[in-house]
């Protein structure tokens, strides 16, 4: 077999970045992020790499998720030696990327199967977190800070006739009859650049400054509202902040002006109504080309810094 040369190695000692592209049903675990002694994603994913690599793996996410969010679009990206992205293939006549997917899957399954104690009552998590790809980076990509915007979704039945058992588990049963109209009049209304305070919690050093680009509304053919979130990046808890300030104004609870309202306050209080999480998916992470994803990060990196300081 002839050796795959390292076609877009890390500047930083020669290291190959590897994109990964995953789903998950977030209602398994405890949240994406590694927490001592809870079943995370990112404990998961990141045991499951350390048994085929045989070392630690950190993974860089595009998003993080809370406890209970699910994704289909996440991204991660972490570094291996060149020699470590060959082994995969295991000296088969087979791309690492595709040994890669196949290894994961069943490593994946050893490693949740059986898991109990998780947040929902599973007894089997095999199938709660599916590698879809992986690859070769190009240069420069950073799944992070290279992104461009981050769309998340989230599935409203207002109607009893549309509670339907067999999706309850990703979409919220709303008990009030909400008005479509007003939903999107408010979410027009806090378009743009934004400090979104009033709608995230604030973590120390980190800005809550952030371009919301889309926030609208759609009822379906079956009746289920749909909200579509997308932004260049979300701060902690800031799009169920967002579906929870709207349900209000679209049960008619409060004005469509509410939202601007909120906003321009600057103050998380008691009236930050978080809607549940067992609705909301990151669906889906955008990139630039290839060769713009090393500026967009640098660009990312330095705006986030200013905005912190």
């Amino acid at each position: 077999m002839t050796s795959q040369k390292p076609a877009v190695p890390n500047p930083d000692g020669g290291l190959l970045r590897v994109r990964m592209d995953l789903a998950y049903d977030g209602g398994a675990f405890s949240g994406w992020a590694v927490q001592p002694g809870l079943l995370t994603v990112q404990g998961a994913v990141e045991e499951a790499l350390a048994t085929l690599i045989r070392r630690p793996v950190r993974l860089t996410v595009a998003g993080r998720t809370d406890a209970g969010v699910h994704a289909r679009g996440q991204v991660v990206h972490f570094d291996l030696e060149p020699g470590e992205w060959e082994a995969l293939a295991r000296g088969r006549d087979i791309d690492p990327a595709e040994s890669l997917v196949r290894r994961l899957r069943g490593v994946l399954a050893k490693v949740l199967g059986g898991r109990v104690g998780a947040p929902v009552p599973y007894r089997d998590l095999a199938g709660a977190i599916e590698v879809h790809t992986t690859g070769l980076a190009p240069e420069g990509f950073d799944a992070r800070f290279s992104a461009l915007w981050r769309r998340y979704s989230y599935r409203i039945a207002d109607r009893p006739a549309n509670w339907d058992p067999l999706a309850r588990n990703i979409t919220l049963w709303h008990k009030h009859a909400l008005d479509v109209e007003l939903l999107n009049d408010a979410g027009s209304r806090i378009l743009g650049v934004n400090d979104f305070l009033s709608f995230c919690k604030p973590r120390e050093f980190s800005t809550t400054i952030r371009e919301l680009q889309h926030l609208e509304f759609k009822r379906g053919d079956d009746g289920v509202i749909t909200a579509s979130v997308q932004a260049d990046a979300f701060c902690h808890n800031m799009v169920r902040a967002l579906v929870g300030a709207s349900l209000m104004v679209g049960s008619g609870e409060q004005e469509p002006a509410w939202l601007a309202e909120r906003l321009a306050s600057q103050v998380r209080d008691s009236k930050t109504k978080l809607a549940p999480p067992h609705p909301l998916v990151l669906e889906e992470v955008a990139y630039p080309p290839a060769s713009a994803l090393l500026e967009r990060a640098e660009q990312t990196r330095a705006m986030r810094t200013a905005e912190s300081e």
